[in-house]
């Protein structure tokens, strides 16, 4: 009997029974030598750039390449004749506090009698030892003899029913929200109950709360806007941290969704002018403004498919053009120079992107990198028509780090109150930090001022004197 050959394979007229088993068994070998090699592949990469391809931070590459042989050739440090920026000496205009350090006679070395030289100056920064004090007021009381109401004096710059002080909880806010101290780390420096700055901070927030809408406003009237968003935890559940930020603005929402009415909670419906610098995530199509693609996410696509395809000359081609032209773009907008310059070399750069993208391209991952600039090019270039407009999206980037850090030390808030107290005063202290030169001084003082019972507005308290 014999076998009937595949229809799909030509094996020739007169193929006998053993001739057909040996062409099969070597078919098969030759498709588990591909799929070896594909899977050796995938594996050496994921070694290289591990756990997450090119998007994988620098600190958990296990192997990280070595510099180049020419740069490891290169002495090290400035070159010679540079001026260096080493210590400062202060003058006594720009000294705090001038203090004189007189010698005791006799001589230590051998007794006789000192003869004065006049003084020697020395620059030394130095800070008081932070202690903390338990304050006791004896708050006086007095007797109205025109209403009969009884009169209290309250203690300075406290709020009312607080048991920290103003100073205290300004220095909490700094160390946990903007410079990333554990809050637990903060309560066991300072000897604190750990409930007790809790409870400080949710009242805190709610105080602040009225100066987040304002915020809101701001930030959708900016001609320049920045979104992004990370994984954050609330009370064990998965959420999600957003960031909203401009140059003078930075929103961040705890949310559980990841959804679009995130973006429309922010942005709303009517439409917008000016442009939002996003990744390629789908929730930002909802905005009612034009959107920036980021060109370092595109970046890195662009540089995975060259590593996912070594031996494709065609995909070898394209991305060594690609790459170079996606660096300039993100590189020019800090170029020192003019605007005229700046658009003229914008445009040189869109045509020749444009030109690569258009090539025809039989290899699909290679076409999947040229349909993005292909159906979207109204989302693509706008940094070249305004000079505002970034090619990337780095200061969300930048600004989430730190998000990102604390929830790695913290897993995330414990409960819903916890996240909105977050999300109100990492809000005001980051949008502070960007408008004022002395955040923590600024806070106090309006602080100070809620203790004294003014109502006014929180907004304009926060930030009708920025010094930005």
């Amino acid at each position: 009997m014999q076998r009937q050959l595949p229809k799909n394979h030509d094996y020739g007229v007169n193929t006998c029974l053993g001739c057909l088993e040996k062409e099969c068994e070597i078919d098969r070998l030759k498709e588990e030598n591909q799929r070896l090699k594909a899977a050796l592949r995938y594996r050496q990469r994921k070694q290289e750039d591990a756990p997450f391809g090119s998007s994988t931070p620098s600190s958990q590459i296990v192997l990280k390449a070595n510099s180049k042989p020419e740069d490891q050739a290169k002495p090290g440090g400035a070159r010679l004749g540079h001026a260096g920026h080493g210590r400062q000496a202060t003058s006594p205009q720009q000294a705090d506090c001038i203090k004189a350090v007189t010698l005791a006679a006799p001589c230590p070395h051998c007794g006789g009698d000192l003869l004065s030289k006049g003084s020697r100056q020395r620059t030394v920064i130095d800070i008081d030892a932070v202690e903390l004090q338990a304050i006791l007021y004896r708050l006086e009381r007095k007797l109205c003899l025109g209403c009969g109401r009884t009169l209290q004096a309250q203690p300075p710059g406290v709020l009312a029913k607080s048991a920290l002080g103003n100073q205290l909880l300004v220095e909490l806010l700094d160390g946990h929200y903007l410079q990333g101290i554990p809050l637990g780390r903060l309560c066991a420096n300072f000897g604190l109950n750990i409930g007790t700055v809790i409870d400080a901070l949710h009242r805190l927030a709610a105080l602040l709360q009225p100066a987040i809408k304002a915020l809101i406003s701001e930030y959708r009237f900016a001609a320049v806007r920045h979104a992004d968003e990370t994984r954050w935890r609330t009370d064990g559940q998965s959420g999600y941290c957003w960031l909203f930020a401009t140059t003078r603005v930075s929103l961040y929402l705890f949310r559980r969704t990841r959804s679009a009415s995130v973006v429309k909670e922010v942005l709303g419906e009517k439409p917008l002018e000016g442009v939002l610098v996003v990744d390629r995530y789908a929730a930002y199509n909802r905005a009612p403004c034009a959107l920036q693609y980021c060109y370092a996410h595109l970046l890195r696509e662009v540089e995975d498919l060259a590593k996912e395809n070594p031996q494709e000359m065609e995909v070898q081609t394209f991305t060594a053009a690609l790459i170079p032209l996606l660096a300039q773009a993100q590189h020019l907008r800090a170029q020192a120079i003019g605007d005229r310059q700046y658009y003229k070399q914008a445009r040189q750069i869109k045509e020749k992107i444009i030109a690569t993208s258009q090539q025809a391209a039989p290899h699909l991952g290679l076409r999947r990198i040229q349909d993005i600039f292909i159906d979207r090019p109204q989302r693509l270039y706008h940094w070249v028509e305004d000079r505002r407009v970034p090619a990337e999206n780095n200061l969300s980037e930048r600004e989430l780090r730190p998000t990102v850090i604390a929830r790695k030390v913290s897993f995330g808030s414990q409960s819903d109150a916890g996240a909105k107290s977050r999300e109100t005063l990492m809000s005001v202290l980051h949008s502070l930090r960007k408008r004022v030169e002395q955040p923590k001084k600024r806070l106090k003082e309006v602080l100070d001022r809620i203790a004294h019972g003014e109502v006014e507005d929180v907004f304009k308290m926060l930030f009708a004197n920025d010094s930005s």
